[in-house]
């Protein structure tokens, strides 16, 4: 068994938790606002095409095919940088399968995190390495680490992207743990490795930051205490554009505490990637529901506040593909790629690891054009 059936343990379980509870009755009430109401979720044919076709190009065969997390961020230049966490790179075969992993020798590289860049409708994938022997843009330290993405933002024109840091404490398929919080920080015209990378807070058992949201000034960063079922949602957040700047966290009394011990269960029911996004006058939570194992139902909640409380619980999606061994996952916006409405993406995956090459549809990102009135 390859490490990629491990690797994606984490995210095989992130639809568990419950429903969301609001946040504790001596916050300080938000100001009035007219809440987002769902009007349709239809599929963006736009994206659902663009990576289906940069997929199973095979011009390249350092590039990828298929992978989960499915992070975005505008750069300055005006491209959209698409940000990966379990990445397959390499050949797809003419039936639609892909070859085995290097290490079962096949040709297929396996790598925990990529970037994919989209310019003028056109992909191009960003790994550190060589063409030959590509690497992860966030390499791990050894091979008992390795780091997903979590959500990214622009600080003075450079880019701070997010990754929690994995660690395995013993043999078994599951002896592994979330272990820390980082952000990498990378220069738009040299993605495939990062100039710097420093400590997130990370002492309180919460991985930052599932989304990050500019508003007001600050730079909110949401994230989630994830104990298997439920999952709760924290919140930070930092004056100005940086990560690198003083923390405050929410408290149970809708205060804010620079003691990251104060940090507050806000809610349950988020997945471990969701979205907080201005629509109109309120702000919009997207998250795969976590009411119930294994949901295929996209939800959103509404708050007047980037803080919550997030009430109003409506349908987004069903999710077609779930059933038998395909589940889905971790939906989230897209504010700045342009769609007819509100870009949603969710993930796929199977809990059998063979269906992966045996069809690479599966694990690839889904998109959705998500509109309100």
């Amino acid at each position: 068994m390859t490490r990629f059936r491990p690797a994606l343990a984490p995210l095989a379980i992130a639809l568990l938790g419950f429903t969301a509870v609001p946040l504790p009755a001596a916050a300080a009430p938000p100001a009035a606002c007219t809440p987002a109401v769902v009007a349709s979720a239809t599929t963006d044919a736009r994206l659902t095409d663009l990576f289906t076709a940069y997929g199973n190009d095979n011009s390249r065969l350092d590039d990828w095919t298929g992978a989960d997390g499915t992070y975005s961020l505008r750069l300055p230049s005006g491209k959209e940088l698409w940000i990966f966490s379990d990445t397959f790179l390499g050949r797809v075969n003419a039936d639609g399968s892909r070859p085995p992993v290097v290490e079962e020798g096949g040709t297929t590289v396996f790598l925990n995190n990529s970037f994919a860049v989209e310019r003028d409708g056109r992909l191009s994938t960003i790994h550190d390495g060589t063409a030959a022997k590509p690497t992860a843009v966030m390499p791990p330290r050894d091979e008992n680490h390795w780091y997903w993405a979590g959500d990214a933002t622009l600080a003075g024109g450079i880019v701070e992207a997010t990754y929690q840091e994995y660690e395995r404490f013993g043999t078994g398929a599951w002896d592994w743990r979330w272990h820390r919080n980082v952000v990498a920080r990378f220069a738009p015209g040299r993605l495939e490795r990062p100039i710097s990378v420093h400590d997130l807070p990370s002492g309180h058992g919460v991985a930052w930051a599932s989304a990050t949201l500019k508003d007001g000034g600050y730079t909110y960063v949401y994230g989630v205490e994830d104990l298997g079922s439920p999952k709760y949602m924290h919140l930070a957040r930092v004056r100005g554009q940086s990560l690198l700047g003083t923390w405050e966290f929410l408290t149970a009394d809708g205060t804010w505490s620079r003691n990251e011990t104060d940090s507050a269960r806000i809610m349950s029911g988020v997945a471990n990637e969701y979205s907080v996004t201005k629509v109109g006058s309120s702000y919009v939570l997207i998250t795969h529901d976590t009411s119930e194992p294994l949901s295929p139902n996209i939800v959103a909640y509404t708050s007047c506040s980037p803080a919550g409380p997030f009430t109003g619980r409506q349908h987004v999606y069903t999710t077609p593909e779930t059933g038998g061994n395909i589940f889905t996952y971790n939906a989230h916006a897209h504010p700045d790629v342009a769609g007819d409405g509100l870009v949603v993406s969710y993930n796929v995956n199977s809990f059998v690891n063979t269906d992966h090459y045996r069809d690479v549809t599966i694990y690839r990102p889904r998109f959705l054009d998500v509109t309100f009135r």
